[in-house]
């Protein structure tokens, strides 16, 4: 049951990311500079609700399923998705979080070109850990 619902959770989130990367950040250029501050401002806020418990639940649920493996899972892939999901949240505490915080005060064409850019790292990890929840659903069908 813990692998079906980490499983989701993490799709929950490949959507989500996708969503951003593909739609929402490319349409932060066209907010215009009078409204932006604000603007930035309400999407950390208001993301926040949405993935912060999302990534959570993914982080518990990944550390729990590599120390406690399934028999039927190579634990090595285990550890693999508990590391890529340390690289989305290192990625996410390094970059994008200091990267919104300086766009917070006035919108900056290239660091908004670098939040775009950088944003691809976590995009691809994300996909990678769907990938492997499909893989591991695949391994204990029944």
């Amino acid at each position: 049951m813990l692998l079906i619902l980490h499983a989701a959770v993490t799709w929950a989130l490949v959507g989500l990311i996708f969503t951003i990367q593909l739609v929402h950040y490319p349409l932060f250029s066209r907010v215009g500079e009078p409204g932006w501050p604000t603007y930035e401002r309400e999407h950390q806020a208001r993301i926040t609700w949405l993935v912060g418990p999302l990534m959570l639940a993914e982080l518990l649920s990944a550390f729990w399923l590599a120390l406690r493996p399934a028999t039927a899972l190579p634990e090595w892939s285990l550890w693999l998705g508990l590391g890529l999901v340390l690289g989305i949240w290192a990625s996410t505490a390094a970059v994008q979080s200091p990267l919104h915080g300086r766009l917070s005060e006035r919108f900056d064409a290239r660091l908004h070109g670098q939040l775009v850019g950088s944003n691809w790292v976590r995009t691809v990890l994300w996909l990678g850990r769907g990938g492997l929840c499909v893989w591991w659903l695949w391994l204990t069908r029944t």
